[in-house]
């Protein structure tokens, strides 16, 4: 894919005019990376953002004893890292690529000049910006408010809402799932085996097809 057409899945930049798709375009540098590469580490200046072309890579913090909490996964035309454009602060996490990734890189001083030059992409940002604080305070509450099986459970229907299908694969490995759930792998297989024994899911290897949709519904909404 070239980087017009790559700017173009960019989601917030859908229905710009082409003028606009070609400056972008012109400013983006196509970045790859293996798995487990880093793109930006956690406080150190933010010189631009993201957005994978293909690939998905993950947000996390690191605590000082090594624990790892995975705050965000992202895909195909999401951006990564976008806050610092506005604040011109450092990166407040790590981001890795979790599986081979091509991922358009925004120049900081480039991005900010064409801003400036057109308040409705600007608008745009505000609205993406105030989409992921949503999303962060969903999971600080699910994170405090729900045991592991209602977090568990919830990740699951979000998945499922994702395909449209009662069938899905898992986006992740259960170890980064698991870590991405806030808590450990062996705790993750423990509740799928109980959900399979329940009659809840059926697990063929990484395929999951949810059987009893209520019930799972039920379980995710506990502990609000």
């Amino acid at each position: 894919m070239d980087k017009l057409a790559a700017v173009r899945e960019t989601t917030f930049f859908r229905g710009l005019p082409d003028d606009q798709l070609a400056k972008l375009a012109d400013l983006a540098v196509i970045k790859r990376y293996d798995k487990g590469e880093t793109l930006f580490l956690a406080d150190v200046p933010a010189d631009g953002f993201y957005s994978p072309i293909t690939g998905r890579v993950k947000v996390f913090r690191t605590s000082p004893a090594g624990k790892e909490q995975i705050l965000h996964v992202f895909g195909p035309g999401e951006a990564v890292g976008e806050v610092p454009v506005f604040e011109g602060g450092t990166f407040p996490a790590q981001c890795e690529a979790v599986e081979p990734c091509e991922a358009l890189f925004f120049a900081r001083g480039g991005f900010r000049d064409i801003l400036r030059d057109d308040p409705d992409l600007a608008m745009r940002m505000m609205a993406m910006l105030s989409q992921r604080l949503r999303i962060l305070v969903n999971k600080i509450d699910d994170l405090s408010l729900k045991e592991t099986p209602a977090r568990v459970a919830a990740h699951l229907l979000l998945l499922r809402s994702s395909t449209d299908s009662d069938t899905f694969r898992l986006d992740l490995p259960k170890g980064q799932i698991a870590l991405y759930l806030g808590t450990i792998q062996e705790t993750l297989s423990r509740i799928f085996k109980r959900f399979t024994e329940e009659g809840l899911i059926d697990i063929k290897g990484r395929e999951i097809t949810i059987l009893d949709m209520d019930r799972l519904r039920e379980l995710a909404d506990e502990g609000r």
